[in-house]
């Protein structure tokens, strides 16, 4: 590890971790006659202060000192931290980081005080049967969150410091009251995404969802052409429906990302999926890691070996270093590992963002809030309203309509059993980037049952994976203890 992550820890902790930095970001993330302190403490910071009351303006200065050490800290420009102040997204998330440290103080990585993203997979309904999909998506199940209940989620969510919501399933534009709630989530302030299989997108459509306030759309490509996107989507005519739907989404102004599952029958073609993307117009290709669940666990004997994953993490990392087309990112968090051993100046910071991430000193940065998200920064809720650590993990924590969402996410015992990553075994627990990476946890429950088993995704764990590989059958069952792999790895 570099020395200046080395140092970094010490040094942030000496600004936020003591107990009296703590109670300072106590006191300014409190509410009072004022209104949101916070929020008036960053109008004191950028030089507005009038109508306010002492404490808020003790406040501003707090922010300021706390955002320049920061800034120092990772190495981040004071005047960019100043820009996106005057975004109420970015407010929302320095607002929860802040509430995290009051709360938790300073951890490796860090916990914050509500999932940064909720990808709300909003029906189990959907218009295609995917040989991968996750959830096994067909009807609607019988209980889903019914209109009222999802609007005051939305409500739920906004006061608990979410962020981002993203829209997912089964295909949410098939619930007849989507604009409703993801307009409803907009106007409280939340960042809105939409995860959605593009083929009910058209012009109208796309239209709808720019007027909504839906920022971000992902729309899932899984072939370079019909005859492998089809086999994977389950209906002739699927790909020339969803690259309609892309096109349609490009020219309505919409962020449009496409979303590839890399497996062993599409693995060759990512270099024509990429240039799809340039052709098309998107503004980002996430290559997404497959995980034997749901229904994919029926073709878990297509996952790429560790040594094949680590060079399309290379090959990632160049293409958005080129700059020439979208940015490219992956859910697989070995990402940031892999950009650590190149040795190039910075790493993506989890699988939110690389752009000029990749060439600052983003790994102090990465080190507190980079890696494997499920259960610290991010979670799904099912459409019953049952809360997972992932949608990729299918392990109940609580539902929202027996108790309050950030009730469940600050006492739930398998939650705070993913933000310590002392728990992790094999390789993954003596690995120095653990908390830029961490492995993947739901690709260790499924193959292990053990959320703290190693991901058999590194190639730091390739004897997990041969292992598995050799088992007759090469059955994947999430429950096996998973033997001498666990011990000796």
């Amino acid at each position: 590890m570099s020395d200046d992550r080395i140092h970094a820890l010490p040094a942030v902790r000496r600004l936020l971790g003591n107990p009296v930095s703590r109670s300072m970001l106590r006191f300014v993330t409190q509410d009072d006659d004022c209104g949101d302190r916070l929020t008036n403490a960053i109008r004191c910071y950028q030089g507005s202060s009038d109508g306010l009351c002492w404490r808020c303006r003790l406040a501003g200065r707090m922010v300021g000192y706390t955002l320049h050490q920061s800034s120092q800290i990772f190495g981040v420009n004071e005047d960019d931290i100043k820009k996106g102040l005057d975004e109420p997204v970015f407010v929302r998330g320095l607002k929860n980081v802040l509430e995290g440290i009051a709360r938790y103080g300073i951890t490796m990585p860090q916990i914050v005080n509500a999932p940064f993203l909720v990808v709300w997979d909003f029906t189990h309904r959907c218009n295609l049967r995917c040989t991968h999909c996750y959830q096994d998506a067909q009807k609607a199940l019988p209980r889903e969150l019914d209109t009222e209940e999802a609007k005051r989620l939305v409500e739920e969510l906004a006061d608990a410091g979410v962020v981002v919501i993203a829209f997912s399933g089964g295909e949410p534009l098939m619930r007849k009251d989507f604009f409703e709630v993801a307009a409803h989530a907009r106007k409280h302030d939340l960042y809105v995404a939409l995860a959605t299989n593009g083929t009910l997108i058209t012009p109208e459509m796309a239209g709808r969802i720019r007027d909504a306030g839906i920022e971000y759309v992902e729309i899932s490509v899984d072939g370079k052409d019909a005859a492998s996107h089809d086999a994977f989507r389950g209906m002739p005519g699927a790909f020339d429906r969803t690259i309609a739907g892309i096109r349609n989404c490009v020219e309505a102004g919409l962020y449009t990302c496409i979303a590839t599952t890399v497996t062993r029958a599409n693995y060759d073609q990512v270099p024509d999926i990429y240039r799809l993307c340039i052709e098309l117009g998107v503004k980002r290709l996430m290559c997404f890691n497959f995980i034997p669940t749901g229904r994919g666990v029926e073709m878990a004997d297509q996952d790429i070996p560790p040594d094949e994953r680590r060079d399309l993490l290379h090959r990632i990392l160049a293409w958005t270093r080129d700059g020439s087309g979208p940015e490219v990112l992956s859910t697989a968090p070995q990402l940031a590992s892999v950009a650590l051993e190149e040795e190039r100046g910075g790493v993506p910071v989890g699988h939110f963002y690389a752009g000029d991430a990749i060439q600052g000193r983003t790994a102090l940065l990465a080190d507190f809030i980079g890696g494997c998200g499920a259960g610290r920064i991010y979670c799904s809720i099912e459409p019953e309203g049952d809360i997972q650590p992932c949608v990729f993990m299918p392990i109940k924590v609580g539902n929202v309509r027996e108790k309050p969402f950030i009730e469940i996410w600050h006492s739930s015992e398998v939650l705070k059993d993913l933000r310590d990553r002392s728990h992790l075994s094999g390789a993954c627990a003596a690995c120095e980037n653990r908390y830029v990476c961490g492995g993947c946890r739901a690709r260790a429950w499924a193959y292990f049952g053990d959320l703290h088993a190693p991901d058999p995704g590194c190639v730091n764990n390739r004897r997990c994976w041969e292992e598995l590989r050799g088992q007759e059958g090469q059955a994947l069952r999430r429950h096996r203890s998973g033997g001498d792999c666990l011990a000796t790895a």
